[in-house]
């Protein structure tokens, strides 16, 4: 809600301004798209190796760790 506000309020005093982030939003969007994708993935490779790593404490039966 309070990004709408702020929003109206550029549209208010420098709508040139506005209309331009109105625009370029949605392209911005896309562009950094593949780096979210890729920021997942390297998460699930990390949560992947961390999880393989404690295996054997797990299979030990060492204490669980707080989620």
């Amino acid at each position: 809600m309070l990004t709408f506000l702020l929003w109206l309020l550029l549209l208010v005093f420098c709508w040139p301004l506005a209309l331009l982030a109105l625009v370029l939003y949605p392209i911005v969007w896309l562009l950094l798209l593949p780096f979210r994708l890729l920021g997942v993935a390297v998460e699930g490779v990390f949560a992947f190796l961390r999880a393989l790593l404690f295996l054997p404490a797990r299979v030990l039966g060492g204490r669980r760790a707080a989620a």
